[in-house]
């Protein structure tokens, strides 16, 4: 059993029923993404994050987000002190591995702006000196939907800088009734044990950058972003930003696959979760009653896919 395996088998403990949702994300880690997780209270999204953090023993910290949270909480301030005549720099909670940002929606945009804009640039900037963040580095954050009272939505500048979203859902009939009979969930993480580092984390983040891509799946990719900027349905297509972490995605997908290359079915394993919070839909659409998952499932569904034989990718005729 490789590393991946372990990690996915230890973050099963506390995660019950969602070995998709805990795939996708492990996947967006290892591809050196972020990660959005938007759904309703309860569904496990506080715990996917956690669970994460103890299986690869990274530093993490949790901020829940609330309107009075201020920038300087989270990048942390410059205070002078009187002894030396100089500022000293006080490091705020993103200073770790993981940072979990839950309900992001319910802050006020300059503390949303503030955190999205470590995350882009890899390094805090306080009173003009920049501090370089610790690597591997990652932020998952949570959210409400988006008729939940008191939330700030994230505009679609700042939803693009995620690599995916992801959204949970309910557990089924059969998972529930085990985690009805089960533990609580404090004891499941607890049952957590570290099989990983930061470092090996990292080491495994550089090995899914060796995964190879033909030059047919890198069209393929282009031809499913392009789809979205000329579909009559959308508004906002997909941007090149997005073109990346889909090509990212799919390397780490098809790592946690056991494969050292990329396969057309990868592609369409994450599409929908880098595509799904980069579109927005036009007027047209709303009226029709089309939502983003039809729109993205027409695009899949539509664009020509290449084939695959003897571990190379070729366009079928």
């Amino acid at each position: 059993m490789n590393n991946a395996q372990i990690v996915i088998d230890e973050v099963k403990k506390a995660v019950k029923g969602k070995d998709e949702c805990i795939i996708k994300a492990f996947a967006a880690i290892l591809a050196g993404g972020h990660i959005l997780i938007e759904d309703v209270p309860g569904v496990g999204k506080t715990t996917l994050a956690v669970a994460f953090s103890k299986a690869m023993a990274l530093e993490n910290n949790r901020v829940q987000f609330t309107p009075d949270v201020l920038p300087a909480d989270i990048l942390g301030f410059s205070m002078y002190q009187k002894e030396t005549g100089q500022f000293v720099y006080y490091q705020g909670t993103i200073m770790c591995n993981l940072f979990l940002a839950d309900e992001i929606n319910r802050t006020s945009p300059k503390t949303q702006s503030a955190l999205l804009e470590v995350m882009e640039e890899g390094k805090v900037t306080v009173d003009g000196v920049s501090h370089e963040m610790p690597k591997p580095f990652i932020v998952i954050a949570t959210q409400n939907p988006k008729g939940s009272a008191g939330t700030q939505l994230l505009p679609e500048s700042q939803l693009d800088r995620f690599m995916i979203c992801m959204s949970m859902g309910y557990p089924d009939y059969r998972d529930e009734l085990e985690i009805a009979k089960g533990k609580s969930i404090k004891s499941q993480i607890t049952d957590i044990h570290p099989v990983m580092n930061a470092q090996g984390l990292y080491e495994m983040q550089r090995q899914v950058e060796q995964v190879f891509v033909h030059d047919n799946i890198y069209a393929y990719i282009v031809s499913l972003v392009s789809a979205t900027r000329n579909n009559p349905y959308i508004d906002l297509g997909i941007s090149p930003r997005g073109t990346i972490a889909c090509t990212k995605m799919a390397k780490a997908y098809a790592y946690l696959c056991g494969r050292n290359y990329v396969i057309p079915e990868d592609v369409t394993a994450i599409f929908a979760d880098i595509a799904k919070h980069r579109i927005v839909l036009n007027t047209k659409a709303r009226v029709s009653h089309v939502t983003e998952t039809d729109v993205i499932n027409q695009i899949l569904g539509t664009t020509g896919q290449p084939a695959t034989y003897m571990n190379k990718v070729v366009y079928s005729d």
